[in-house]
């Protein structure tokens, strides 16, 4: 009986030790590629050490639930995405092995709540949505998972089985940029509608980049387009009637003059948003900032 009882701790004693090694990695010196963390003034993630002489960072970031994966895209171009790739680095447990290309001509990458699954957007495929899946030995080829009649752009699924995206629907010409609206699909893959957020969500204009919380508590959008597609990243809440309130500024420490800004993500650990900015693509990179802290105040001045 003893033996029993003192193996049974043992195996208690190594599960809690794991599981606070998982958690305590976030705090860790070697998370985040062991970079210097960021604070209220947003910097470039990882300078050098992401992208080749000829790339540069962009598009969306993807970090596992762990923080031991992080995934993100390389360019050389913003006319096509003949060039784009997806990238890791790798926590084995010592060190981050990397960079790591894991496909070609594939973006907007996005995790599964269950971190299992990768979706993607390939080059022009634009009604198409396609997933790896994790192996024992790493992640499947890219398959075609969701194929629809209107166009799917930034795909977010959510725990509660919605699927958000930016599209055209069945409301308005792919070539037309004004008709892009930030929406929502159905949790049912065999349910092929798509519904417009409507207002105040979207606004006049290209509503087209955001990122949507696992729990759909808030989104972050690309919001006030110019005809270059410059942009700002506003904040929305989603209310209770799940309606969302006006959209509002992140700042002037992330929204510092007229450039693109998009690929916003927010990391696992809700501690950093990080997203693409650049005033061309010579000076277009990854940056991430503080935005916990930023998150309650702007939630807290929502009034809702």
């Amino acid at each position: 009986m003893r033996k029993t009882f003192f193996l049974c701790m043992v195996v208690l004693l190594i599960f809690s030790q794991h599981s606070i090694a998982q958690t305590n990695f976030w705090n860790s010196k070697s998370a985040y590629l062991g970079q210097a963390l960021p604070g209220d003034t947003p910097k470039i993630f990882a300078p050098g050490l992401l992208a080749s002489k000829v790339e540069f960072t962009a598009n969306r970031t993807a970090i596992s639930a762990d923080g031991r994966e992080i995934y993100y895209c390389t360019n050389t171009t913003w006319k096509n995405a003949d060039s784009l790739k997806v990238k890791y680095f790798r926590y084995d447990g010592k060190k981050w092995v990397g960079p790591t290309l894991l496909n070609s001509n594939m973006g907007q990458t996005a995790f599964s709540p269950d971190g299992n699954t990768l979706y993607f957007r390939r080059g022009n495929a634009g009604n198409m949505v396609f997933r790896s899946v994790r192996t024992g030995t790493g992640w499947s080829s890219p398959a075609e998972y969701l194929v629809r009649n209107y166009l799917i752009y930034d795909y977010m699924p959510t725990k509660s089985g919605n699927k958000y995206a930016a599209s055209n629907g069945n409301w308005g010409s792919p070539n037309d940029a004004n008709a892009w609206r930030f929406s929502v699909m159905p949790a049912s893959d065999a349910d092929t509608s798509i519904k417009d957020l409507g207002t105040p969500l979207n606004s006049p204009g290209f509503n087209g980049d955001f990122f949507v919380a696992l729990d759909e508590s808030y989104m972050i959008i690309s919001t006030n387009e110019t005809k270059q597609f410059e942009c700002e990243l506003y904040i929305s809440f989603r209310k209770k009637d799940k309606t969302w309130t006006v959209p509002k500024s992140l700042g002037p420490l992330i929204n510092d003059g007229l450039a693109h800004r998009y690929g916003q993500y927010v990391s696992p650990d809700g501690k950093y948003l990080f997203y693409t900015r650049g005033e061309s693509e010579k000076d277009c990179a990854v940056y991430w900032v503080r935005f916990d802290n930023l998150l309650k105040k702007l939630k807290a001045a929502s009034y809702f």
